[in-house]
């Protein structure tokens, strides 16, 4: 019953143009299957450990009735809703103030809302391990993914093989999960380095989920973002008032934006991850969604109508009339009523620099 859980959903998703797009990112599309948007999948995993009313979503204010119609039977006053987008250490701080009002010790699980998770059971037996070692130890635990090649679109953790703490799953000591000490955080490597990174046998994949108390996320912020702490403490003074919007927006208006990782997690000496292999991809780019998909026998990936004549290894889909094909290999191509994306496979993460260019040319309805 002290446990929450936070979906962070405020993102844009501009790796995903012209398919997501700041008016639809990509968390609230059916990008992984036709049943559920992505959203709708995180909220899921979590049901069977929290509460409806345990689980809040922070958001930016215009995706509020999207995500209150995609998850309705999470409370309407759970949507936290951002005036704008300042990174991840704003919004996990300002989720702590919400939580706070109820529990100012209480334990908390901080996902992004776009992953995809394979193994959901196994990932559910990880988080509750994670909830029960803050609980008595307090600290910062970061699921931490064994990498299975040289990834060069994640960032990375090194662990501690030295400084081990196991913890019972449960009371009855069913199961146990090892907790190791973190000893640095890298960034996206380049491929070298990312091959002397897994045969170091001591680094994860950084999935950018955090399991924390409250009052250690605080007291964090409080030390490496004091003037990020000032604004969270301004805000608690008003969080019950009628003119809250009002002092968030203005809050907001001053706050730096800066990730948790870089703001809080690099820094702490205080965090810890629990090595996973629960099938973990943070879908950030068309190209992980070629790799993820199931192919046909030239190596394509198809939604919607398609002719591919002499076409292989491609990622097509089109929302449009139809998409044809001839000759070519290695294409990602995109086809909807916003734009038209063609990219080689392998340069998806450069796709941020269509959206990028869009804005510098006022074309924004595009984006």
């Amino acid at each position: 019953m002290n446990n929450y859980a936070v979906i962070m959903a405020g993102g844009i998703g501009q790796r995903f143009w012209p398919k997501g797009t700041s008016k639809h990112p990509k968390q609230f599309l059916k990008i992984v299957n036709d049943h559920e948007t992505m959203i709708q999948a995180t909220y899921k995993r979590l049901t069977n450990i929290f509460h409806d009313e345990r689980i809040f979503v922070v958001t930016n204010k215009s995706y509020k009735a999207e995500v209150h119609r995609q998850l309705p039977r999470i409370p309407e006053d759970n949507i936290i809703c951002e005036p704008f987008g300042r990174n991840t250490a704003p919004c996990i701080g300002l989720a702590c103030l919400f939580i706070g009002q109820f529990n100012k010790k209480a334990n908390v699980l901080v996902i992004p809302s776009d992953h995809i998770i394979q193994n959901v059971s196994e990932y559910q037996r990880v988080i509750k391990s994670g909830l029960n070692f803050v609980t008595g130890n307090g600290g910062i635990v970061t699921l931490g993914i064994s990498p299975t090649h040289p990834e060069t679109g994640y960032g990375y953790i090194q662990y501690n093989l030295d400084k081990m703490i196991p913890v019972q799953l449960n009371e009855n000591g069913e199961s146990s999960e090892k907790v190791f000490k973190v000893k640095t955080f890298a960034e996206k490597p380049n491929l070298e380095l990312a091959k002397a990174f897994i045969e170091s046998g001591d680094f994860l994949w950084n999935s950018g989920m955090f399991i924390f108390r409250v009052d250690t996320m605080l007291a964090e912020i409080q030390n490496l973002l004091p003037e990020l702490y000032q604004s969270l403490v301004n805000l608690d003074a008003h969080i019950l008032s009628n003119d809250f919007q009002k002092y968030l927006e203005f809050e907001y208006s001053r706050i730096k934006g800066i990730s948790i990782d870089y703001g809080v997690m690099e820094k702490s000496q205080n965090v810890f991850t629990i090595r996973s292999n629960f099938g973990w991809s943070d879908l950030g780019s068309w190209d992980e969604i070629y790799n993820l998909k199931d192919k046909d026998a030239n190596g394509n990936v198809k939604f919607g109508r398609t002719v591919t004549i002499n076409t292989k290894n491609c990622l097509i889909l089109n929302d449009k009339i139809i998409v044809a094909t001839v000759g070519v290999e290695d294409l990602l191509i995109v086809n909807t009523e916003d734009g038209l994306l063609i990219c080689k496979r392998g340069d998806s993460q450069n796709v941020k620099e269509v959206t990028d260019y869009l804005k510098r040319k006022g074309l924004d309805e595009f984006i």
